[in-house]
């Protein structure tokens, strides 16, 4: 893997994601889409993806779609990255904001923040994984749920680096300076 060939300066586009119903989302940490952050080669595996994560401290990774329904981890952030095909996944619930995802995008989700998979190419596939590898939990947005996931959302530290770009990137720029041009 040639890390000067994988990874380009991608267009950030930016969304904070207000409560919606029994999702809580995330009104102080927007949703980040990386648009073209990585140059995926025809030779290329998914662990090209995953060794940038890792690189970076993202790990616990899997290889896979995005479920077809509404849920979200109350316990950690996640970022994926998408290897193969194109989607629609739609974050923050029935009325949040839908986005096209393309191979070389990568998001960073706030932990909180509903997504789904609306539709998608037959060969769309993602890489994901977690800061520090945190064992992610899955929550459906239902009302029992709810106060403790509120908890759990507020004890969710920033990660230290950015997924693609390490000790620089969007992730300060939006997370830590509250700078993001898209919100």
């Amino acid at each position: 893997m040639d890390k000067e060939k994988l990874i380009q300066e991608a267009y950030l586009v930016a969304h904070k994601i207000e409560e919606n119903g029994n999702f809580p989302n995330n009104p102080n940490l927007p949703l980040m889409i990386y648009k073209g952050a990585f140059l995926i080669h025809p030779d290329d595996t998914e662990d090209v993806i995953k060794k940038v994560f890792a690189s970076n401290g993202y790990t616990n990774a899997w290889v896979d779609g995005i479920f077809d329904y509404d849920h979200y981890h109350s316990n950690t952030h996640e970022v994926m990255g998408v290897f193969c095909g194109k989607a629609d996944v739609q974050f923050g619930g029935e009325h949040g904001v839908c986005v096209e995802l393309d191979k070389g995008d990568v998001i960073l989700i706030p932990a909180g923040v509903a997504h789904k998979k609306l539709n998608s190419s037959d060969d769309f596939t993602v890489v994901g994984a977690y800061p520090n590898g945190i064992a992610y939990n899955i929550k459906y947005g239902k009302a029992e749920e709810r106060p403790e996931a509120d908890e759990d959302i507020a004890q969710v530290k920033n990660p230290d680096s950015d997924p693609v770009y390490g000790s620089k990137g969007h992730l300060f720029e939006c997370w830590y300076n509250n700078n993001c041009e898209n919100v």
